[in-house]
């Protein structure tokens, strides 16, 4: 089963998808912290979820801790499989009502980040941290 987490391809280019989700993640992950009443507590109340509090935390480690994981290719595919359940998540929660009130061209236009960390993520779940990860040379040693 480990195998099959940290198997990964040739691809010398995965690692330019890696560096956009993984950073992306980190900084966003960070910002829940810095900037809790708009990008994670708050956020999270506006939203309606009960234990804003607890929830700005609890995304913004995972964020965090995923965001590291993709940039270093280390489990990369666990990794990208939580950041892409966390997008969609915030896909439906944030960007759904956008359609319902200003339709389908205001919620493209402000879901753009969304969708590329999305597929991004849905990205690395396939092809796994490419050549220059961790988890390409975890899988060499075994």
């Amino acid at each position: 089963m480990f195998q099959k987490i940290i198997s990964s391809d040739h691809s010398k280019t995965t690692i330019i998808i890696r560096l956009m989700v993984g950073t992306v993640f980190l900084s966003e992950g960070i910002q829940k912290f810095l900037f809790p009443a708009i990008r994670g507590a708050g956020r999270f109340e506006k939203i309606g979820f009960t234990s804003p509090e607890f929830l700005g935390a609890f995304v913004g480690i995972f964020e965090i801790i995923c965001g590291l994981l993709i940039l270093l290719g280390l489990l990369t595919r666990l990794a990208s499989i939580l950041t892409f359940i966390i997008m969609l998540v915030a896909i439906t929660t944030t960007k759904s009502n956008i359609l319902i009130n200003e339709g389908f061209w205001s919620m493209m236009h402000g879901s753009r980040t969304d969708w590329a960390m999305f597929l991004g993520s849905l990205f690395l779940i396939i092809k796994g941290g490419g050549k220059y990860s961790v988890d390409k040379k975890l899988q060499k040693n075994e």
